[in-house]
């Protein structure tokens, strides 16, 4: 016959993010002029009680008469610590209300304000063992009641023993007190707590680390059991990513590597192993023998607008969701290219580069306003319309050429060739993308065709671009001024070398793929992108993804859902449907979207399965990849 199980739980910096004393400490003495030497002084004490490098007693005395609180500052503290609940015990409630006879905190802080707090997620005020607080006549906090088993040294052991609990026991805290009671021989394992603080002391004596709840009920087969713990989920961030989406996704208690350049195909095919969530911008190429080592990977994070660097295809038949950042640069992009046509039309990069020499060469010769020029747009997507609004309001004719028919904006003109585009342009700005087939997109006919003295400007992809055709219509006159922000081969770090037959070229303007570099682009990125990698994770949502088949799902209520990404075959859905009948499974809701390579099923049902139904799914024909979401 199975055991109980009894959960013994920590308060400070375990069922909270942070250690009441410290935060009550902020409202006692946010007048007192020596606030910030009495936090540290606090927060010194605290750790050395938890390493064990000082008696718990003796931390417990000094800390209360630096704080010089009182009873009326308690109602601020509970509410200020009830916004600081770890988050995985936020998102784990069920598991709370399932077992709450068995679960127990036993703090050494104070009941006075941790029963307020853990009663909101349904644990039992009969549940809670702690200090109390001692108040004098105007209810000043003047000490604690010493009677208490807990006020002492080896107090939690000692209040283990009382509770003679008849079966497992099992200690989720971050401190030196709670290992003594897996120390004293009261507690089956000792699982240190580390989603908020890291002792390194405490870790050497744990029987497991658990980063977050999630990681402690994986391992004991609780609830959620089917669900991956968020702390195992690897996140690799290459290129230098925005420091924002690094802390969101720590924040959603990812375990996140970032590395500050890109990598070679052999480099990321051995990092990705165990990844499964990675992160680049446009210079790793994620190609077919990448993902063939990539077992764990959920989805790829571009973060960017370009995808052409990624093998979707490949990606798509292993089940893995590619997002990307469509709209979060353009107006960056758009604005490096308003401001280069203006420069090159001026001819100030050869006039800048003179002032820099000693030469002063004030001249109008090769000069010219960019007001009733016409301005030939190739691609009038995202940015090529967008160029178009902001170039016509300082007076640029636009008119643009697109494969697809698109509706002009303001009193821009479609092109019916790409030929007419070119032969009647004072300036070509392209923004196509980077598939396959656009490789030279523009090359010596297509120079031909330009009118003399046309200023050129490619901020799209380095091989849409034939450059040696490009270098030898800059150097016989043909283009008056070039700008390129991309190039065929790019160095993987800024600490690489860069090489370019455009180097010196007259009139030229080269930049280091600096398109969509600005702070404002960055930041939007970074929130936008692994906002759609987090949502697909937790919901199954595939809103705005460039390969999988787009659906956009409720969030998930009393239930739990089961996600299956199988090849597009005929009957699929059936075995599916069969396989839930068989096991007594009711539908609550299912969701069905295919594309030409895979279906996208996704299933709400009530939580009460078995095991083996999990398995019958996998084994469904053309199964690609299963999960299950609670």
């Amino acid at each position: 016959m199975e055991q109980t199980k009894y959960f013994i739980i920590d308060f400070d910096s375990t069922f909270t993010q942070v250690e009441a004393l410290d935060v009550l400490a902020e409202i006692s003495l946010k007048d007192n002029e020596n606030q910030a030497n009495a936090i540290e002084e606090i927060k010194s004490i605290t750790d050395q009680g938890m390493d064990g490098g000082m008696s718990f007693r003796e931390s417990l005395k000094r800390r209360i008469e630096i704080l010089e609180a009182n009873k009326k500052h308690l109602p601020e503290l509970v509410d200020r610590l009830s916004l600081l609940v770890s988050s995985s015990f936020k998102r784990n409630t069920e598991f709370i209300n399932k077992y709450t006879d068995q679960i127990f905190i036993v703090s050494n802080g104070f009941k006075d304000f941790i029963v307020p707090i853990v009663a909101k997620y349904g644990i039992k005020e009969k549940n809670v063992f702690a200090n109390e607080f001692s108040y004098d006549d105007s209810e000043n906090i003047v000490g604690f009641d010493e009677d208490n088993i807990l006020s002492d040294n080896n107090g939690k052991p000692n209040q283990i023993k009382s509770l003679n609990l008849n079966g497992e026991v099992f200690v989720l805290g971050d401190g030196y007190t709670d290992f003594e009671i897996k120390k004293a021989g009261l507690a089956h394992k000792f699982y240190a707590f580390t989603e908020n603080v890291r002792r390194e002391k405490i870790l050497v004596e744990a029987d497991h680390e658990a980063p977050s709840l999630d990681e402690f009920l994986f391992t004991q087969n609780l609830e959620r059991a089917h669900s991956y713990p968020k702390n195992r989920i690897k996140a690799l961030l290459l290129e230098n990513i925005h420091e924002d989406a690094v802390n969101k996704l720590k924040q959603e208690g990812y375990q996140v590597e970032v590395h500050p350049a890109g990598m070679t195909e052999d480099e990321l095919a051995e990092a990705i192993k165990d990844v499964s969530v990675l992160g680049i911008r446009s210079k790793t190429m994620i190609t077919g023998k990448v993902l063939a080592n990539a077992k764990r990977l959920l989805a790829i994070g571009a973060f960017c607008i370009g995808t052409n660097q990624i093998d979707l295809r490949s990606a798509l038949e292993k089940g893995i969701a590619v997002f990307n950042a469509p709209f979060s640069n353009t107006r960056s992009v758009v604005e490096l290219a308003l401001a280069e046509i203006i420069m090159l039309m001026r001819n100030l990069p050869d006039k800048m580069q003179q002032m820099h020499q000693g030469k002063w060469s004030k001249s109008a010769t090769g000069s010219f306003e960019i007001r009733g020029k016409s301005l030939g747009i190739i691609g009038y997507g995202k940015i090529g319309s967008q160029l178009s609004v902001l170039a016509e309001s300082v007076g640029l004719n636009v008119q643009y050429f697109d494969i697809e028919e698109k509706l002009a904006l303001g009193n821009a003109k479609p092109c019916h060739s790409l030929a007419q585009l070119l032969s009647t342009s004072d300036i070509v700005s392209i923004h196509v993308d980077g598939r396959e087939s656009n490789e030279s997109f523009i090359s010596e006919k297509e120079f031909d065709l330009m009118k003399q003295g046309v200023v050129f400007i490619n901020l799209s992809r380095g091989h849409v671009v034939d450059i040696d055709s490009l270098v030898a219509n800059v150097k016989n006159g043909k283009i008056h001024g070039v700008s390129v922000d991309v190039f065929p081969e790019e160095p993987l770090s800024n600490d690489h070398p860069f090489e370019s037959p455009l180097m010196g070229l007259k009139n030229t303007i080269l930049t280091p793929h600096v398109g969509g570099s600005t702070l404002e682009a960055q930041e939007n990125i970074a929130d936008f992108v692994p906002s759609k990698i987090i949502e697909y994770i937790n919901t199954g949502s595939t809103t705005n993804s460039v390969n999988f088949p787009n659906i956009t799902l409720p969030g998930l209520s009393q239930a739990h859902r089961f996600i299956h990404i199988h090849k597009n075959e005929p009957g699929v859905l059936a075995d599916i449907n069969n396989v839930l009948a068989k096991h007594g499974i009711n539908i609550g809701g299912q969701y069905l979207k295919t594309n030409d390579v895979i279906g996208y099923v996704i299933t709400d049902i009530d939580k009460n399965y078995k095991e083996e139904a999990i398995k019958d799914l996998k084994r469904v024909r053309g199964t690609i990849r299963f999960r299950v979401l609670y």
